[in-house]
């Protein structure tokens, strides 16, 4: 599953070089969109890709594709700006002022003002990340307002109050009214995009509109060092599979409680060390068993598998198929 939405974001990529930033930008009036590559320090295999609609005065959505570890970004925007990002695939957290990390994953919905993370480190903690962003200015649209959100009595200043009030931040978890929202909006041809989306952000501010403030749940922030430490012990346990740790021992190891450690590990990577590592494996075995010749058992002992049994019941329980079917698919 991972290997097709890593395709699916390399397909919307294939424009853009590797070590490349590509912005597009399409205008409000009618006019050709514009290309340009702000300088970006990328490493040579990461490729980084913004697509902006201006949509109404005040209002603009971004598509963004994001096949990176960890790069720096910068982009100027005034503090009253509300930015609501929406992830579709993988998992991104940024790393804003004041030193803390904050991170969200597919279906979820996050809020913030841009002047957060004007400055900022964005970390793709699985490689990748696609995803889109609203932007809104409440001075802008106090002015020009479009007439289907006056009708809606839709307030873009109160909306920044119930979401980013005192929290700055905070997330509405993934649910079938936000996937309802967002469903259609990624694949839309391109000349019914610019309608379609404008009828969407409509849809959008409208259900916002209607939330009620404690349905969005505040973002745990965590200190970037904290986060740091995760991301060396991820790279550890990661790094040779025939090899297991214990939480206990990985605490001791790097200093750190074992609550916090179980706690921050799952904000920034999605799920409990034990999940995440058990998706790991399997993941790591299926490559195994297409690209190479070698024996189940041999690659269940290289994944960390000692049983050959539990290996098999694994792999079924993860991609839905025994390992010997699963290779035969690719013989």
């Amino acid at each position: 599953m991972e290997k097709e939405q890593i395709c699916e974001i390399k397909n919307k990529l294939r424009d853009v070089p590797g070590g490349k930033y590509l912005a597009v930008r399409h205008p409000l009036e009618d006019g050709d969109p514009t290309w340009e590559c702000p300088p970006l320090e990328l490493p040579a295999t990461a490729q980084i890709k913004t697509e902006t609609y201006e949509l109404y005065p005040g209002i603009e959505l971004s598509y963004n594709y994001f096949l990176a570890d960890r790069f720096h970004f910068h982009h100027h925007h005034k503090g009253t700006v509300l930015s609501v990002d929406h992830c579709r695939r993988g998992r991104i957290g940024w790393e804003m002022r004041g030193g803390l990390s904050l991170y969200f994953g597919s279906g979820d919905l996050s809020f913030h003002a841009t002047d957060k993370c004007s400055d900022s480190f964005i970390t793709l903690p699985l490689g990748y990340y696609e995803g889109l962003s609203v932007s809104m200015d409440p001075l802008v649209l106090k002015e020009q307002c479009p007439s289907l959100l006056k009708e809606a009595q839709v307030d873009t200043a109160a909306l920044c109050r119930k979401f980013c009030g005192s929290r700055e931040t905070a997330a509405l978890p993934a649910s079938s009214c936000i996937e309802h929202i967002f469903s259609e909006v990624y694949d839309l041809p391109e000349r019914m995009k610019l309608p379609y989306l404008k009828l969407k952000c409509q849809e959008l501010l409208m259900f916002l509109s209607m939330t009620e403030a404690g349905a969005a749940l505040p973002l745990d922030p965590y200190h970037s060092e904290q986060v740091e430490i995760i991301r060396r012990i991820h790279d550890q346990i990661t790094d040779d599979l025939s090899r297991r740790y214990t939480i206990d021992g990985l605490a001791r190891q790097y200093h750190i409680n074992s609550a916090s450690l179980k706690e921050i590990f799952k904000s920034v990577y999605g799920m409990p060390v034990a999940s995440y590592m058990k998706q790991y494996r399997i993941s790591r075995a299926a490559v195994l068993l297409r690209e190479t010749g070698d024996s189940i058992a041999a690659i269940s002992r290289a994944v960390g598998y000692e049983s050959q049994s539990k290996f098999s019941a694994a792999f079924k329980d993860i991609m839905k198929i025994l390992p010997t079917d699963y290779r035969r698919q690719y013989l």
